[in-house]
């Protein structure tokens, strides 16, 4: 997706970017928020970077020989940040064209929540990279068993996913008339779903596939910090 994001051809280039700044662009936003922006500066300047982004073909410069594309992404937006015109320029970029999709209101509202101790800006950003890998892969989850006709079977074990104990197999497969152990089984197909998939939302952000696990380790620890 990066690499096609880099791309001259316009539709699939444009289609590419569009997606990756749906898909991260609060993490940069909560970047700008903990560097000390307030809500309205932030906003701005998270728009202006995604629009730059996608105008300039800022993903060219991305080599996945030298990184992973969330080292790259906050690396270019440090250096937006360093510039005084960015700022400046940041509402008429992205306040006509609405080439991003940022809900000024929500983004607010979810960094009013984050934790109380204190993190760093970039382990905050890699926090929340993370947390919208994992988001990204159980939104997938629930699209496919709810074309497979198992959309029930999805939110009834949905909990079982993230961290819910075994204990309650036998009262979560009574709701779907089925015995604990086809609800183990059940379970565990998922979760193993569950986890493919998000191999392969992080695979498209490194450069090989022996990076993914690394990763996903780099990034659970991100999570716990």
């Amino acid at each position: 997706m990066v690499e096609s994001a880099g791309r001259s051809t316009c539709t699939e280039s444009r289609e590419a970017l569009s997606t990756l700044c749906r898909l991260y662009w609060y993490p940069v936003y909560a970047y700008a928020r903990h560097r000390g922006l307030d809500p309205e500066q932030a906003a701005d300047l998270t728009q202006g970077f995604f629009a730059l982004l996608i105008e300039q073909k800022m993903v060219r410069g991305a080599d996945a020989s030298r990184g992973k594309f969330r080292s790259y992404l906050l690396g270019a937006f440090k250096h937006f940040m360093a510039h005084e015109w960015a700022r400046a320029r940041a509402r008429k970029r992205g306040g006509d064209r609405k080439l991003v999709a940022l809900d000024a209101r929500l983004a607010e509202e979810r960094y009013g929540i984050e934790p109380a101790h204190e993190l760093t800006a970039q382990r905050l950003f890699e926090r929340h990279w993370a947390l919208r890998l994992l988001e990204l892969a159980m939104e997938d989850l629930q699209a496919e068993c709810a074309g497979e006709g198992k959309g029930r079977l999805f939110e009834v074990f949905k909990p079982f996913l993230s961290g819910g104990t075994s204990d309650g197999y036998r009262g979560a497969g009574a709701e779907l008339g089925l015995a604990e152990g086809t609800a183990r089984v059940a379970v565990h197909r998922l979760r193993a779903r569950y986890r493919q998939l998000l191999r392969e939302h992080i695979r498209r952000t490194v450069g090989s596939p022996e990076q993914v696990e690394e990763e996903i380790q780099h990034l659970f620890a991100a999570i716990g910090a």
